[in-house]
């Protein structure tokens, strides 16, 4: 699966020819003959860029991350796996934990987002969501979440969820219903595995979990608008543990600075995104 992902999304973001069944100039219909509906459009194509580091920061070898997100001076970061779960607020220059809340420890705690002054952290497969207060992290409520749970964000109106799946939900932030739904697409192709996710300048940012890319997504429509490539960095990273995949992405609006980490990490870099050359491609 690992593999296939991998080399699935490159050669589809390079867009070197055409895919299969691609839209072409249909003859003109006979008379008498009933004419079929148009084709549709070609997919869009996406963008290629690079990670050039700007930064590094320590990060917690202990913090699973499954959602990262920036807020008034600090990150704020939901970590995973059962009785080790948490929502911290971390300092970006030492790394240190500065406020930390426990999620039960039956439940693997996943995405995080913040909407409407109070934050909304997930778990995997227990159903449960919960709200902590924007200031101090205090426990303000749980309940029933009715989807798988992996990452979270947020476009200001609605809660953007993933599930795994090619599936971006946008939710209602109070009692998590339906609003609609976008399948995520790479050049026509369905994309799954989508994790970890940040609203960036109008754009989906999404890791894909087991690959070092990032995906930006268009939110109308599903569609990749942007591949990042980070091999470079993840292959720098000294972490023996499969499981410790690139996953985590934050966005200082104020400062436009780009945030990740993954999963164990013992690094946060700061990045600035590149576009790719033609002739690198």
């Amino acid at each position: 699966m690992i593999a296939r992902l991998r080399s699935l999304l490159l050669p589809l973001a390079l867009a070197a020819t055409a895919l299969p069944g691609a839209a072409q100039q249909a003859p003109a219909p006979q008379p008498g003959t009933v004419q079929a509906a148009p084709a549709r459009p070609a997919p869009a194509q996406a963008d290629v860029y690079d990670a050039q580091v700007v930064a590094t920061y320590p990060h917690d070898t202990g913090a699973y991350t499954e959602g990262l997100l920036w807020h008034d001076g600090a990150l704020y970061e939901s970590t995973g796996r059962d009785g080790q779960s948490q929502v911290r607020k971390v300092d970006l220059a030492s790394g240190k934990v500065l406020e930390a809340r426990d999620i039960p420890p039956d439940q693997f705690g996943e995405g995080l987002a913040l909407l409407g002054g109070r934050f909304t952290s997930l778990t995997w497969k227990e159903g449960v969501a919960h709200r902590w207060s924007e200031d101090g992290l205090a426990l303000l409520s749980s309940g029933p979440y009715p989807y798988e749970g992996w990452g979270l964000t947020s476009d200001g109106q609605s809660l953007i969820a993933s599930d795994g799946s090619a599936t971006l939900r946008f939710l209602d932030p109070e009692d998590f219903s339906l609003r609609r739904a976008v399948t995520v697409t790479l050049q026509g192709r369905p994309i799954s595995r989508i994790n970890e996710l940040e609203m960036i300048d109008g754009l989906i940012y999404a890791n894909v979990w087991y690959t070092p890319y990032i995906l930006a997504i268009d939110p109308a429509n599903g569609e990749v608008r942007r591949v990042v490539d980070l091999r470079p960095i993840v292959e720098q990273v000294p972490v023996s543990d499969r499981d410790s995949v690139l996953n985590g992405i934050a966005w200082d609006a104020q400062g436009k600075r780009l945030f990740v980490t993954g999963k164990n990490w013992p690094t946060l870099f700061e990045i600035r995104l590149v576009p790719r050359s033609a002739e690198a491609e």
